[in-house]
């Protein structure tokens, strides 16, 4: 048993009001640089849409991730035959095209235009030839399915449909959405990390955050074409490969990474898990519909009297059992299991989970229409207007079973949390919403009280160590002599 520590998060997708107050913050702080303008390293996607870059769920296309061939993983595109072939041409890259062409605005035209009639205007000029340019598409394009007859009925996930179904989620004045904020995964199995040609990519020892090494990358770009979440990215100006490093130098100083400081709808949670390392291979080969439970087996239970002997046993600090042990994530995912991984086909055994969506809470759908008319204040989540089947094709690789079970449990706090304030619910109606998904009144009042109103601390929980690991590197590499980050320079 090899066992290891995980930085490990969830998104609560109910609490997310598409703000993308977190991508400013990542982008203020990591890619407002040349050569990074296009890049989000922290988005947020509306769904049903084709999200940035564009479809880049669609593996038909882009071909990252891993597959199951003779019940061994292997990379989609980028083995070591294929990968040889395509290195000099790699055709499943996304483009410029695919992200957008980043633009800003001639100013210099509403100052400097002379006298007349008509009202000046600031041109577009690309951020990357510095040239006039029509604007096409930009990040966020499809907001709130501002495109819907181009974006959001062209999203992957529309594949399991049925026309019907299609047809409730885009009447024009009852459409369904809902956000999904997306970052890099700091995966278990990173597909980024098994594509690199030149081994620049690698997993941190003591929180598992994937980084890209600058003095080792190459520009094979087989980490942009290999990462299904496309979460890696080219910076042209450098000519090095970037992606999101879990604003790291925070961690070390106990702070939780800006998209998750600055997250006004505090959708976000951050903790510690610990994970059997030796196992990962193994659970990653298993079928698709295993693949869930098989990951959620990879997680250890960091208050076990063995587990915690054998953690110690691999070098793992005392403050980083005892964050496990406070973990929300753990909470969320193996207590609870309320919280699910974005596309678990694609094998990388993702570290961010999500809770599903459950919205809208009243209505149902009669006969291919939504009706809000409903007298029941709580409706039957397979009457939702945003189908499960929808749901399923992001979070469990089509499993409606267990987005019915997650769905359940979240209404089935609301019920009770309904019945505890307002007191207007029955009780029988209350206690068999429990029993139907195993919960009791104080797992549900937990579930509400992490949900609704946590504080700071309850939602990242930090290890202390990490500091005076992140000091003793600093005086045992190169990085105290200023060779850290992107190329800057600390002094």
């Amino acid at each position: 048993m090899d066992i290891r520590s995980q930085i490990a998060m969830v998104f609560h997708l109910d609490k997310c009001i598409g703000c993308h107050t977190c991508s400013i913050a990542c982008k203020n702080i990591w890619t407002d640089r040349k050569g990074a303008e296009y890049m989000w390293w922290n988005n947020v996607e509306t769904k049903p849409g084709t999200g940035y870059p564009m479809k880049w769920e669609d593996q038909d296309i882009y071909q990252g991730g891993w597959v199951l061939k003779h019940k061994e993983i292997a990379l989609r595109s980028a083995g070591k035959i294929s990968g040889m072939k395509n290195i000099f041409h790699n055709p499943n890259l996304p483009g410029l095209d695919d992200y957008y062409e980043p633009w800003t605005y001639k100013y210099s035209n509403l100052f400097d235009a002379p006298e007349g009639d008509d009202q000046p205007v600031a041109h577009t000029i690309s951020l990357v030839t510095g040239k006039p340019i029509d604007v096409k598409a930009g990040p966020n394009w499809d907001d709130d399915l501002g495109g819907s007859m181009d974006y959001a009925r062209n999203d992957p996930n529309m594949k399991s449909l049925s026309p019907e179904e299609k047809k409730i989620m885009f009447q024009l004045e009852k459409m369904s959405m809902f956000y999904l904020p997306r970052m890099c995964n700091h995966c278990l199995n990173p597909a980024c990390v098994a594509s690199c040609p030149s081994g620049a990519l690698y997993k941190r020892g003591e929180d598992g955050v994937v980084l890209i090494n600058q003095n080792k990358c190459r520009a094979w770009r087989m980490c942009v074409s290999g990462c299904p979440y496309k979460k890696s990215y080219y910076n042209w100006n450098s000519g090095k490969s970037e992606k999101c490093i879990l604003c790291y130098p925070r961690l070390e100083t106990g702070q939780a990474p800006a998209c998750m400081h600055s997250c006004v709808g505090r959708i976000r949670y951050l903790g510690v898990m610990l994970y059997d390392a030796d196992r990962i291979k193994e659970m990653a080969s298993c079928g698709e519909q295993e693949l869930i439970d098989q990951q959620l087996d990879l997680y250890l239970d960091p208050s076990e009297p063995s587990i915690i002997e054998a953690a110690k046993r691999n070098g793992i600090a005392d403050s980083i059992i005892e964050s496990a042990q406070k973990s929300p994530v753990y909470k969320f995912i193996k207590e609870w299991k309320i919280a699910l991984p974005l596309h678990p086909e694609y094998r990388t055994l993702p570290n961010l989970f999500y809770v599903p969506p459950l919205l809208p809470a009243m209505g149902a759908v009669n006969d291919a229409i939504y009706d809000s008319t409903t007298e029941s204040l709580f409706g039957d989540v397979d009457d939702m207007r945003l189908p499960i089947k929808y749901l399923a094709s992001l979070f469990s690789a089509g499993d409606t079973a267990k987005i019915r079970m997650v769905l359940n449990k979240l209404m089935a706090v609301r019920i009770h949390r309904r019945g505890v304030t307002a007191g207007d619910m029955e009780i029988k109606v209350v206690e068999a919403a429990l029993e139907k998904t195993h919960l009791n009144p104080e797992i549900a009042d937990a579930i509400f009280r992490l949900t609704s109103l946590p504080k700071f601390e309850e939602r990242f929980v930090i290890p202390s160590a990490y500091r005076e690991e992140a000091i003793e590197m600093l005086e045992n590499t190169g990085d105290a002599k200023g060779e850290i980050g992107f190329g800057f320079n600390s002094k």
